[in-house]
């Protein structure tokens, strides 16, 4: 049997690595599933329901292993579907490789059947943008992706014309004009060198060493330097605050941090940000600028892999480019150590108070059920390298307050795009990457129901993964946000009758269990986390508690007066929720 250009495609996956592909088959790309048939020993094809989810899952897989996530779709609308879970890896900084049909070659420009120019279509989205022309540019190009992927952190694209995909691999069908030859590369990846100039290092030191009052502000790129931060935490005696990306950085019981920052952060982290003398960011392009010191208030060193970054969110005065774990370690040597530090002593007596209101808001007696109390469950009963993914909206909030980072726990979610859905689909590619870890989805109502066929994907590849779903029956995030503007709410409360989504899971085929009383939260999540195979619990949460931010400024607080007296339809129950909340603080 010859062998075809799309078996040269998947054979050079495999030499990268490559060892699961996600996606749906069309009649785009079916020479591409031919090459995965014909090499299914060496490459897996994980059949998704919908292409968005191939996305999300390429994007997930990426973020979780550090390796390539790699999604598949056919030509037109299929591609089209995947661009959502793309620019969450664009906007994410993490590499994936989207491979698309297309029509072929001859008739190319005549308006085809589903004929749209993908290529064009994901000039924005992708570093790296291909249509393949000639078999004899495969397997070079695919190396270019790839690579460019990996060197710049973000998406490759490549598409394939049908006829191109069941050529005969290698073949090229036009005389050499030029003084050129098909690239004969390999699938190699040299990692720039992360440690910093030395003349950086020791300016970032002198910075640091004369900090009064320091704050370090880490994300997701200084995930894997844990033992570093909390070095450096300790050499300068600096409370450590965590971007959502990057809440796993350092555990949420350490007494060197004081949680997130933003809207879903802590009082202590904001009131820190305030104060600070000295603001040390590593590994983050936060972009909630509000959120950091005022321009020229606060001196700012920044520790940051790629250059363009450095500086994008506020006026640096010492800005090194590195990778965060190789920096850190050039500058510990290179500090000051401080004993009976009073700036750390205070806010770790700031946070000790932030814990005890966060407790207080998860008592099992409020009914209808508090959401801080279902989370708390879920992170009580969690195993200590469990991974939570968690999706955009309310439970974001709850995730980022009440799920503790404690031994190898791992916390994902769309960082920057903040898009509804990627939770469960994050949750599916990640358990096929840690088939012996406990994966969980945390996900709101709103964002299950537009992927939640994936539950069934969930069943069919046998994956054991559990979903809590916080189910609000709204779109709660955008109601708070409505008010905080001053506006009464409005389209964001799904009319009866609300959603049973564990009784599409026990359909599936998996565990499902309902639960709408605050003493069957416990007993259902235990119940999905030692059931053997997919689980789901669907939790009827109440749907007026406001995710509140850590401190609440004078314009919030008038603007939500406002939508109060211009005719906010829930304010009798949104007004006793609040009284419940505050209550149930006094008497912790």
């Amino acid at each position: 049997m010859a062998q075809i250009a799309a078996e040269s495609l998947i054979e050079r996956l495999a030499e990268w690595g490559v060892d699961t592909v996600f996606g749906l088959p069309g009649d785009g790309i079916n020479g591409i599933m031919e090459g995965l048939r014909r090499h299914r020993d060496r490459v897996r094809f994980v059949l998704v329901h919908h292409e968005e989810a191939a996305a999300f899952m390429a994007t997930g897989y990426a973020k979780a292993t550090g390796r390539i996530g790699v999604c598949l779709a056919t030509s037109g609308p299929g591609g089209i579907h995947l661009l959502n879970g793309l620019y969450d890896a664009k906007l994410d900084h993490v590499p994936v490789l989207a491979i698309t049909g297309m029509q072929e070659t001859s008739v190319l420009g005549t308006g085809y059947q589903q004929e749209v120019h993908l290529d064009k279509l994901f000039e924005d989205v992708a570093e790296y943008n291909m249509l393949i022309s000639n078999p004899a540019q495969l397997p070079s190009l695919v190396d270019l992706a790839i690579r460019t992927s990996y060197a710049r952190r973000g998406v490759s694209h490549l598409t394939l014309p049908n006829d191109i995909q069941v050529a005969e691999a290698g073949a090229d069908p036009y005389e050499q004009l030029g003084p050129a030859r098909t690239p004969q590369t390999s699938p190699v990846y040299l990692q720039p060198p992360g440690i910093p100039r030395q003349e950086d290092v020791e300016w970032a030191a002198e910075v640091l060493n004369r900090a009064e009052r320091p704050a370090i502000l880490v994300g997701q790129g200084a995930l894997h330097a844990r033992h570093e931060v909390l070095a450096v935490a300790e050499a300068l005696g600096a409370p450590v605050i965590k971007t959502l990306p990057g809440k796993a950085v350092i555990p949420d019981d350490s007494p060197y941090t004081t949680g997130g920052i933003g809207l879903l952060g802590t009082r202590p982290s904001e009131e820190l940000m305030d104060e600070a003398d000295v603001l040390f960011m590593v590994g983050t392009n936060f972009p909630y600028s509000k959120f950091l010191p005022e321009p020229g208030k606060t001196r700012v060193v920044q520790f940051e892999a790629e250059p363009t970054r450095a500086g994008a969110r506020i006026a640096t005065d010492v800005p090194v480019v590195c990778d965060a774990k190789e920096g850190l370690a050039a500058l510990l040597p290179l500090l000051s150590r401080r004993d009976g530090n009073a700036h750390l002593a205070k806010y770790q007596k700031k946070m000790a108070k932030w814990r005890a209101d966060m407790d207080a808001l998860q008592s099992p007696d409020r009914d209808p059920i508090a959401p801080q109390y279902a989370m708390s469950v879920v992170d009580r009963l969690a195993a200590d390298d469990a991974i939570l993914t968690c999706d955009s909206g309310t439970i974001a909030t709850w995730a980022a307050r009440h799920w503790t980072i404690r031994g190898e726990r791992e916390f994902y979610l769309s960082g920057t795009l903040a898009t509804m859905a990627p939770g469960l689909p994050y949750a599916i590619a990640m358990q096929h990457a840690f088939p012996d870890r406990q994966v969980i989805a945390y996900v709101g109502d709103g964002g299950f129901s537009m992927l939640m066929a994936e539950f069934l994907t969930a069943v069919q590849q046998r994956l054991p993964v559990k979903v809590v779903i916080n189910n609000n029956n709204s779109l709660g995030q955008i109601l708070w946000e409505q008010m905080v503007l001053g506006y009464p709410e409005h389209g964001v409360r799904y009319d009866q009758p609300e959603a049973d989504f564990a009784a599409w899971a026990r359909a599936c085929g998996g565990f499902g269990a309902k639960v709408t009383k605050p003493g069957d939260v416990e007993s259902a999540v235990s119940q999905a986390l030692a059931h053997d195979g997919p689980a789901l619990v669907d939790v009827d949460v109440d749907q007026n508690e406001p995710p509140m931010p850590g401190k609440v400024s004078y314009d919030q607080a008038k603007s939500f007066a406002q939508a109060f007296l211009k005719g906010q339809p829930h304010k009798a129950a949104i007004a006793t929720t609040l009284f419940k909340d505050r209550i149930q603080k006094l008497m912790d």
